[in-house]
């Protein structure tokens, strides 16, 4: 296979243009399914833009600042030239097929980046030259890691001042915890950033300075770098062949490791997760982009090096695996849901093995339903198209399927299986909305379905007490984004509280409790009790509910109603009203009463009795700790430190760079309300910051207090 190097220098262009269409790429070892992921400003979409101009996918490249980028489509995000919702497109580059996914890199909408890591195969996380890893990058290299995604890093904006490629690469290595090493270096720097030089052919990549820089001068490497990249090579041949033996006898037959030689062993450590190849550029100057596409091609798994999908059996809980091959029984799992104004309901899918055909029957796990599939399409960001078949390896979307939510698996109905689902964040965050007419009461509630689909962070509630509609988020930028939506796409017109903190309630030991129900009801009386215990389980572990009773005690037919009654009493919350989290519920007992005993009374049983259960385990009251990462200068380091401590704050650590003071701190979100302006206010216009959500804490006990006196 040929590189764009190699193309170089035997005088061919620089790319394929438009290359063979993405429906004629079938074979699988040519697929490539891969996300952008960084933290906010780095250059995601910058880079993303020019990746598919090259690739030769659009024609002219836009501009974030400009809202002219194809993959922030929506119209907030041209507005404020951010990311929110995540893009899927095909490219194509040296005759391979790319799936890309550009994410969003505000912690707001991190949802996004966790259900596309979860169906993508690689992945380049973007870093900023002068930035470095900042707090979303750690978080989206924790995602990855998660998932066990093969990434290669890209240090993005080297033309800018303070840009400082080396720094990066240990910062990377220290904070991530990562075998990062570069397989580029960076001619010039800052203003006199000028090309790379490619430390597996020994030579430099030179970029024309025009406004689309398609030529790329291959030549010698500048004499002032070249002991720089002797060094450079030697130290990545040494770290590639600590995991990789073939390197080895290549080097022992003689030092001078051909470059393809090289290249295979960079791949089979980087799909191993055993070392990140670190490449580098200005996206922005259309510096360094055509080498990031092929090292994509190069480095980045394809669904054939991936292997086998695992599951599980939706009735008896076995392990199953299902092999990367269009004619092995199909699975695909959903990954996001959309709303299109010309097709409607979209849902993003990403076929494991067999084939999606329009018009076939598929099984849904979940609902134990079998449901036809009305259309098939191919993603190329807000723009579709028509297909009739997604085989294995590939992503696309499906049309018509309301009852499809995401995490939901689509499979053969005699060879089920059910795909791990994705784990989704608690809201931190949240605001009452109503309609400001009763015409429009019911399209707000369209609307809030809607969005609720689309976004499972999104979570709409009813407050039993109030009659209140609640909508929680993960951050304020996240409401206001989803309250412009309901005006602007659901032509929606409502009012809006101010955004409050989202208080969870859950218990710190273990608590029994026992309830029997016997009332009267329109002339017949209903019997049931339930017997139960609550335990804490770790933080973020969710809730979990097990029926562990005999069959003589609680019969199946009132199982289905237990557990709503325990949900309903989860929801609501114990203390005040705020849902209960992380908590492990066993029924161990309970009695029926033939012909008495209902499903009504079973389950206001089992509410009462959880209500008794959580009383007796020491319940207490939770908040969303946020991290943030404050950048300031050093005469105004004491006063923010002390800001900080007034709103209980928690300092990490501080770190120097340059002139400026980063400082690192845990503090309760509901301190944080306002911050913006107090931070800049403290230095003087020249601090930031940025902040995510770390863990939920038990709150203090003034905190405790102010909350039960509501």
């Amino acid at each position: 296979m040929v590189t764009a190097l190699e193309q170089h220098e035997t005088g061919k262009a620089c790319g394929n243009g438009p290359g063979p269409s993405p429906t004629e790429v079938t074979r699988l070892s040519m697929v490539r399914n891969i996300g952008v992921v960084a933290h906010i400003d780095a250059g995601k979409t910058t880079t993303t833009e020019r990746m598919l101009f090259y690739a030769g996918q659009i024609h002219r490249i836009g501009e974030v600042d400009e809202g002219t980028t194809t993959t922030d489509w929506m119209i907030q995000e041209r507005e404020r030239g951010i990311t929110i919702t995540s893009a899927a497109i095909t490219a194509a580059w040296r005759d391979h097929q790319l799936n890309i996914i550009d994410t969003p890199g505000h912690v707001d909408f991190t949802i996004e980046v966790e259900r596309s890591l979860r169906v993508l195969d690689g992945a380049i996380g973007v870093f900023c030259g002068v930035g470095g890893v900042q707090p979303q990058s750690e978080t989206v290299w924790r995602q990855a890691d998660r998932y066990g995604v093969p990434r290669i890093a890209y240090i993005n904006k080297l033309d800018r001042i303070g840009a400082d490629f080396q720094r990066v690469v240990a910062e990377i290595r220290k904070r991530l915890g990562s075998n990062a090493i570069a397989v580029q270096l960076p001619i010039g720097g800052e203003d006199t950033f000028l090309g790379v030089i490619d430390l597996l052919s020994m030579k430099a990549l030179m970029f024309d300075t025009g406004a689309e820089a398609q030529t790329v001068s291959v030549g010698a490497i500048p004499e002032s770098y070249a002991v720089a990249a002797e060094k450079g090579r030697a130290e990545l041949i040494e770290r590639v062949a600590e995991h990789d033996e073939t390197l080895v006898e290549a080097f022992l037959s003689g030092p001078d490791v051909a470059a393809e030689v090289l290249r295979a062993a960079i791949r089979r450590v980087t799909v191993a997760n055993k070392l990140v190849p670190v490449l580098c550029g200005s996206s922005l100057r259309n510096k360094g982009v055509q080498p990031l596409l092929d090292a994509v091609v190069d480095y980045l798994p394809s669904p054939l090096d991936i292997g086998a999908v695992r599951g599980v059996h939706p009735k008896t809980g076995e392990s199953i695996t299902r092999e990367t091959d269009e004619a092995a029984p199909l699975s695909a799992l959903a990954f996001k849901v959309a709303t299109d104004p010309y097709v409607g309901r979209l849902v993003f899918v990403r076929v494991y093995s067999g084939q999606l055909r329009k018009g076939s029957n598929v099984f849904n796990p979940r609902t134990r339903k079998r449901t036809r599939l009305p259309g098939l399409v191919r993603l190329q960001a807000d723009a579709r198209t028509e297909i009739d078949c997604l085989k294995a390896g590939e992503i696309g979307a499906v049309t018509g399927l309301r009852e499809l939510t995401t995490g939901d698996t689509l499979c053969a109905e005699n060879q089920p299986i059910e795909l791990m689902r994705i784990p989704f964040p608690e809201p931190v965050i949240f605001m009452a909305v109503e309609a400001k007419s009763r015409a429009d009461r019911e399209k707000l509630e369209t609307a809030l379905e809607a969005m609720s689909a689309e976004d499972p962070t999104c979570i709409i509630r009813r407050d039993s007490e109030t009659g209140q509609t609640i909508m929680s988020g993960m951050g304020e930028l996240h409401l206001e984004i989803l309250k412009d939506r309901m005006v602007r796409e659901h032509n929606v017109q409502a009012n809006t509280g101010r955004p409050m903190v989202a208080y969870y309630e859950t218990v710190t030991e273990a608590g029994e409790g026992r309830h029997t129900f016997d009332r009267e009801f329109a002339g017949k009386r209903q019997v049931a009790t339930v017997g139960l215990r609550v335990e804490p389980s770790a933080r973020t572990a969710g809730n979990a509910i097990e029926i562990q009773a005999r069959e003589d005690k609680i019969p199946a037919i009132f199982r289905d109603a237990i557990r709503d009654g325990i949900q309903d009493a989860i929801f609501t919350g114990v203390l005040a009203r705020y849902p209960l989290t992380d908590v492990r519920v066993i029924v161990h007992d309970g009695e029926f009463v033939a012909e008495l005993s209902t499903e009504v009374a079973f389950k206001t049983a089992a509410l009462m009795a959880f209500r008794d259960a959580v009383m007796a385990g020491k319940p207490e009251f939770l908040e969303p700790i946020m991290a943030l990462e404050i950048i300031t200068p050093v005469e105004s380091m004491g006063d923010v430190l002390g800001d900080l401590n007034g709103r209980r704050g928690r300092v990490k650590d501080i770190e120097a760079r340059g002139e400026m003071q980063i400082i690192r701190v845990l503090a309760p979100l509901a301190e944080l309300f306002g911050y913006a302006t107090a931070v800049r206010s403290i230095s003087r216009g020249r601090a930031s910051y940025t902040l995510e959500p770390e863990a939920f804490d038990i709150v203090p006990k003034t905190v405790r207090e102010h909350l039960m006196s509501r």
